[in-house]
């Protein structure tokens, strides 16, 4: 044990463990007695793998190098690949990263066969959230078209047999009529088929309609709306039988499941019945294509994710409602579930277990772990307990924050030093943060410098009202609380007031730059590929949130002024502290002009800052040499402002004024 100052302890915790150790795990899925599920691999340039697991334990990689099972629909993409029975063994289809085709990988052939057309400039087809349709021998997806500037989506059906990779005309359109499609799901009986449909301005956990139609020769015909709207956010519909949908809607304040008889007309349809009422979330907000909360199972009974904060894998009774919760040893569930021959799987973790692949038996909760996360977890007694608590906030409203108090067994710091902290803040602004064991969070505290991971007002998981506590107030009320969260330890003793950071990526970008150029509470900021202005960036952004803006300022052009007003780039002149910037070259949801801008901001005050740009990285960072990179980093910035020296990472040279310009922080391949 060592007496050491708080960010100076060594840690075995390095930014290369973060990069090397860890996959992201996705989406899973079943086919027969196997079991198959994505990865995301850092040491592989961020490819999206698929694994597969054979009955006997065996797993194989079912996407060989270098094929990338990735969608750019939407840009944050989603579902993209899909296990498809076939006599001869399941075979994988997949969009393919680099053009945005669906391809056949058949079991034990070399490489796998395109189907669907070649477009006239890559990747402006585009196509996720599959389904199988095996009685018209066909895929149903969401299909992306970019031309001439235009953003087209509708749902199709691809035929599995290769014919429309030479025959555009075979891909067939099966509905549209609006801005954005998800979920397409057909009846048992081939007749109908349900989807939920939206438009701009709205977002999909804003409103949403759940719509079904009569398939006629695969063509959806006689479409009308079941559920939802304008101010009802409904996801997920699946069939129970050929008059009858599950389907999530928050028309109670919280997304919860309804039983929905279709009927023949608009007149006897859609008269939805809850089946289990609570003031609990049984859905996330759709960032991703292809995210499920639920599944249904061979007897009937149905497996749910729920809760409120985080979730929790329950097994319901639809006939009465009684929910019963599975004890297993995780804490929280993501987004994907799929029932296979032997159980449950899902992707779970905890503050003690990575994310993992596991099979669950869904009438004793026997857990099978079948992939973690990370190769190696560091040794227990470096790893920070969370603990989540409802902070007091402005207004009278509760700030939802994970608190992870520096922990080294090996190092304590001199009597009364009180930690460093860094509030983290969650993209999205829609996005939610879970207590659940992450080696970024790890890196930090095994040091000695504390973390809290803010659900600020606008984050999911707490119901609509939470939700839209940001309607028209982003750059305040993420701000403010971001700002009562950090205050809040400070007053309780367990933070310097004189040593808090910031820092967040995307939308948590901009609130980490708001928070910096509205208040004076922060020493520092990072700012992964942040939103520093809104004019430019409602311009230059993606069509999935190009009026995000709309709820979360206020429409254009009547809200210009407002705009101007709440952008940070219009403040930098109230900025004192220094700010590091990160960003990838090719990001399309938040383009390197944002951060440009404010680094330029930042020369111009002298204000001492760094800019570093990742060549090919785009919208998260995935390659292992950013990672390293990016993190070695911002710890070395924490160092220089903060007063602290931490051992083993170089030192980030920060510039400032005129030199800043002539030296703008490096481009990083």
């Amino acid at each position: 044990m060592r007496d050491l100052p708080y960010g100076g302890w060594p840690s075995p915790i390095s930014a290369a463990d973060l990069a090397r150790s860890g996959v992201t795990l996705g989406f899973v899925a079943a086919v027969g007695d196997e079991i198959w599920w994505e990865e995301t691999r850092p040491a592989e340039g961020g490819r999206t793998a698929v694994a597969r697991r054979s009955a006997d334990g065996t797993v194989v990689d079912a996407l060989p190098r270098p094929w990338n099972a990735r969608t750019r629909v939407h840009e944050y993409g989603g579902r993209a690949w899909l296990p498809v029975p076939t006599a001869d063994g399941p075979a994988l289809l997949f969009t393919q990263w680099d053009d945005q085709r669906l391809y056949l990988l058949e079991d034990g052939a070399h490489a796998p066969r395109p189907l669907t057309p070649e477009p006239g400039e890559p990747g402006t087809l585009r196509y996720a959230d599959l389904v199988l349709d095996l009685d018209r021998g066909e895929a149903l997806c969401v299909r992306e078209a970019h031309h001439d500037g235009r953003v087209t989506r509708h749902i199709v059906a691809v035929p599995l047999d290769g014919s429309a990779a030479a025959d555009p005309t075979r891909v067939r359109e099966v509905a549209g009529g609006s801005d954005f499609l998800a979920y397409p799901r057909v009846s048992p009986d081939g007749r109908r088929i349900a989807w939920i449909a939206w438009d701009h301005p709205r977002m999909p956990w804003d409103g949403t309609e759940l719509r079904v139609a009569d398939l006629d020769r695969g063509v959806a015909t006689s479409v009308r709306p079941l559920l939802g709207g304008p101010e009802e956010s409904v996801l997920q519909p699946e069939w129970v039988d050929d008059a009858t949908l599950y389907a999530i809607s928050d028309r109670s304040g919280w997304w919860n499941l309804y039983r929905v008889p279709v009927g023949d007309t608009r007149e006897d349809g859609g008269q939805a019945q809850a089946l289990c009422p609570r003031e609990e979330e049984f859905a996330f907000p759709l960032w991703m294509l292809g995210r499920v909360s639920y599944a249904m199972l061979g007897d009937g009974r149905l497996a749910v994710l729920h809760g409120a904060g985080t979730y929790r894998l329950g097994i319901l009774d639809p006939e009465g409602g009684a929910l019963a919760d599975l004890e297993t040893p995780f804490t929280v569930w993501s987004s994907t579930l799929a029932v296979s021959a032997a159980g449950l799987v899902g992707v779970a973790a905890s503050g003690q277990e990575p994310p993992t692949v596991v099979r669950v038996d869904p009438d004793s909760g026997a857990v099978e772990r079948l992939r973690p996360a990370l190769d190696r977890i560091p040794d227990p007694a470096y790893l920070p307990q969370p603990r989540s608590e409802a902070l007091p906030g402005p207004h009278g409203r509760v700030v939802h924050a994970h608190i992870y108090p520096p922990r080294n067994p090996e190092a304590w710091a001199p009597e009364g030093e009180k930690p460093p902290y860094v509030v983290f803040v969650h993209g999205g602004p829609t996005g939610q943060s879970l207590p659940v064991l992450k080696l970024d969070i790890a890196y930090f505290t095994s040091r000695g410098i504390g973390v809290v991971d803010v659900d600020y007002g606008g984050s999911a998981g707490y119901g609509r009202a939470y939700r839209e506590l940001l309607r028209g107030q982003w750059g305040v009320v993420d701000v403010e609380d971001c700002v009562a969260a950090a205050q809040a330890l400070v007053d309780r003793g367990e933070a310097d007031g004189a040593r808090l950071a910031i820092r967040g990526g995307s939308a948590g970008g901009w609130t980490t730059l708001a928070a910096l150029t509205s208040t004076a509470v922060f020493a520092a900021g990072t700012s992964y590929f942040g939103v520093a202005e809104l004019l430019r960036f409602v311009q230059d952004t993606h069509d999935f949130e190009s009026r995000y803006i709309d709820g979360l300022v206020g429409p254009l052009p009547e809200s210009r002024d407002r705009y101007v007003q709440r952008a940070p780039l219009s403040h930098v002149n109230r900025l004192s502290c220094p700010v590091l910037l990160l960003q990838g070259s090719d990001d399309r949801v938040v383009p390197p002009s944002q951060s440009l801008m404010f680094r330029d901001a930042l020369a111009a005050k002298g204000i001492p800052h760094a800019y570093l740009e990742f060549e090919g990285e785009q919208h998260g960072f995935r390659m292992e040499s950013t990672i390293v990179a990016a993190h070695e980093a911002e710890l070395s910035f924490y160092g220089q402002v903060l007063g602290f020296n931490p051992p083993g990472v170089p030192t980030l040279k920060l510039a400032g004024g005129e030199s800043a310009r002539e030296n703008p922080g490096g481009k990083v391949s």
